[in-house]
């Protein structure tokens, strides 16, 4: 009976998940394909990673700057290879895109794009919101986090918009991501309090450089559709 009622309730949640994804996937149009294809690549973030980067040498020592950045790529790494390499194969979910789901017929998706096999949890998702909450934890400025936490958003909306992931495994890696920045956070802690001046300089330019990627991302994506 218990085992019926567990069996029950993931169908239930399955389904639900479905018709969610479904329901936000519909939303598209020409324009926005166009947005949501680049902003969901990693390489056109690589300027504001940079900036990230050049915070952390801004604010710390270069031996706590090379711990953090070290502690950064530890905390991508593990959240990419927890998700994708570890939990995937076992729960095998297939991808709502993939010519192996029995709802990819419904399913809008960009430049034929469907992703891998299988996506729970989303490794986007995990990275995204592990590398967010990192920097939200290192730094804690309002104008900062807001916009690092909007940008993991967005990502991770982006997934569903392009058709290949289920609100569910972008909610579960979310949360992959941050308890593993919360973790490796906890472990340097120590070094950051020690060398914490009250101010932190810089801040401002991740926000300003998103700010400037979002609006060449427009740009491009309203020239090519409609001129």
């Amino acid at each position: 009976m218990p085992d019926l009622l567990l069996y029950s309730f993931l169908q239930f949640l399955i389904e639900a998940d479905t018709r969610l994804f479904l329901q936000l996937n519909a939303f598209h149009s020409t324009f926005w394909d166009s947005f949501m294809y680049l902003y969901s690549s990693k390489e056109v973030w690589v300027p504001m990673y940079l900036t990230i980067v050049y915070m952390i040498f801004r604010n710390f020592s270069l031996r706590t700057s090379l711990i953090c950045i070290i502690a950064c790529i530890i905390v991508i790494v593990l959240a990419d290879q927890i998700t994708a390499s570890l939990i995937r194969p076992l729960v095998g979910r297939i991808r709502p895109g993939n010519t192996q789901s029995p709802i990819y017929h419904f399913v809008h998706v960009v430049n034929n794009y469907r992703g891998g096999k299988f996506s729970f949890p989303s490794a986007h998702a995990s990275n995204s919101f592990g590398l967010a909450f990192f920097v939200i934890f290192l730094f804690r400025k309002n104008l900062l986090s807001g916009v690092i936490a909007f940008w993991a958003i967005v990502n991770c909306y982006s997934r569903i918009y392009l058709g290949v992931h289920y609100f569910g495994d972008l909610f579960c890696g979310m949360f992959i991501g941050m308890f593993i920045a919360w973790g490796m956070y906890s472990v340097i802690r120590r070094h950051v309090k020690n060398e914490y001046r009250g101010y932190i300089r810089a801040y401002r330019l991740p926000p300003m450089v998103w700010a400037a990627t979002i609006m060449a991302l427009l740009i491009y994506s309203f020239v090519k559709v409609y001129l």
